[in-house]
Order: C-alpha cells, then sequence, then structure tokens
C-alpha cells in the first residue's frame, strides 16, 4: 500500500475515531459523572481526556510506515 492511502485512510479513520470518542465521552461525563464525588469526575475527566492518545498514536505509527 502506498504512502499516500495509507495517509487517506489513516486521516479518515482518525477523524472517524475523534468524533465518536468526543461524543461518547461526553455523553458519559454529561450523564452519570454528574452525580459522582468531586475526586470521581476530576479521574474520569483526566482518564478521558488522556486515553484517545494511544489509539491515536498507534495509527499514525501505522501511517507513516514504509511503503
Amino acid at each position: 500500500m502506498s504512502s499516500r492511502v495509507r495517509k487517506l485512510i489513516g486521516t479518515v479513520a482518525l477523524l472517524v475515531f475523534l468524533v465518536l470518542y468526543v461524543w461518547a465521552a461526553g455523553a458519559i461525563g454529561s450523564g452519570r459523572i454528574v452525580e459522582a464525588h468531586g475526586l470521581a469526575q476530576v479521574a474520569y475527566f483526566l482518564v478521558a481526556g488522556l486515553l484517545w492518545v494511544i489509539p491515536a498514536g498507534l495509527l499514525i505509527r501505522w501511517m507513516q510506515g514504509p511503503d
């Protein structure tokens, strides 16, 4: 697979993933977390705010692979 095609697929996949991830994290954050203790809210938003980095990094590493 050529580098250009891999980057195009990776970009589209990353955008779709981020939209779905933000929607899911926001739905959880505005629903159940509102009723939780303050430290639980901080922990949730800290984890949810950083968790997307792992799959995005793996996808970007795949996009930068050799031809």
